[in-house]
């Protein structure tokens, strides 16, 4: 069924993920603060739209995609909440912390909104590819509708719980991926010290007990996964300052439930070097360069 999605939030996942809902046949309603985004949202099949206001006023759905709590609860608080129709499902797929996105739960069912926290998994290629994976915080009998509504950006929906859920899945998932990221660019660069091949690393690793996402998927070396950000210098893909971001919500959550994560803790403290040296805007699988010794060759920001 045809459907009419506002989609707040164009950046490097958003900008795909509306693309993707517009492929579907439903009608999109695009904004962005950048011109830019915009334009090529338009070029994907969306319609732009002047404002906040604009995009959510005759929504069946509204997905935001923005880069922290504070603009979450300030486009939705100030912006969406009241613009657009209560019959509409919000649905936020930002990564926040989980008391804002409980806030923004709250605020929506005064109001008599359904609203979902659906934050994703599988970086900008999943994105433009309509394979993210989605965890989702909501009521328990909202949660067929959210998944059909997030169905042609997803390859896979899970409800995690209940509002708040979602993200805190979601920083769990991604303190995961940095702590195997980190170590599998370690193993590579110790197997480069070591003389062995880290194109043959792949070989045994990806068949082997160390084999993870970060190896099949998002191998740090170039070669082996032809998809990965390190055949492109390290441009696109996952941003460091991204991955920092979610690592320090981690280690919030971390403080505020009295959990112990000092892996995640040490984690956290590499990818703060590497964003201070100039490297935010890299994928994060670049800090290989950094455990390599060769920074020179990697581009800054």
């Amino acid at each position: 069924m045809t459907q009419t999605v506002a989609f707040i939030g164009l950046g490097n996942m958003g900008g795909g993920m509306a693309a993707n809902q517009a492929k579907a046949g439903h009608v999109v309603m695009a904004f962005d603060l950048s011109k830019e985004a915009v334009e090529r949202a338009v070029a994907a099949g969306c319609q732009a739209a002047s404002s906040v206001a604009e995009a959510v006023k005759d929504a069946d759905v509204v997905i935001t995609m923005l880069p922290a709590g504070p603009h979450v609860l300030k486009v939705y608080s100030e912006q969406i909440i009241g613009a657009a129709p209560t019959g509409a499902l919000l649905l936020d797929c930002s990564t926040i912390d989980v008391e804002t996105c409980r806030k923004v739960a709250g605020l929506a069912a005064e109001a008599g909104y359904v609203f979902a926290d659906a934050p994703v998994s599988g970086g900008t290629m999943a994105a433009d590819a309509g394979t993210l994976a989605f965890m989702v915080g909501c009521d328990e009998p909202e949660f067929a509708r959210i998944e059909a509504a997030l169905e042609p950006m997803s390859r896979a929906t899970f409800r995690a719980g209940d509002h708040g859920a979602g993200q805190a899945a979601k920083i769990c998932n991604n303190m995961i991926l940095g702590i195997t990221m980190l170590g599998t660019c370690e193993a590579i660069a110790l197997a480069e010290k070591l003389g062995l091949d880290p194109v043959k690393m792949f070989d045994i690793v990806s068949k082997a007990s160390g084999q993870s996402w970060s190896v099949t998927t998002y191998y740090p070396w170039p070669g082996p996964v032809p998809t990965a950000p390190s055949n492109r210098n390290y441009d696109g893909g996952f941003a460091t300052a991204m991955m920092l971001k979610d690592l320090k919500l981690a280690q919030q959550a971390a403080a505020a439930a009295g959990a112990t994560t000092p892996l995640g803790a040490q984690t956290e403290a590499l990818y703060q070097m590497f964003d201070r040296l100039g490297f935010g805007g890299r994928d994060f699988s670049a800090i290989l360069q950094l455990l390599r010794g060769k920074l020179d060759d990697l581009p800054t920001d």
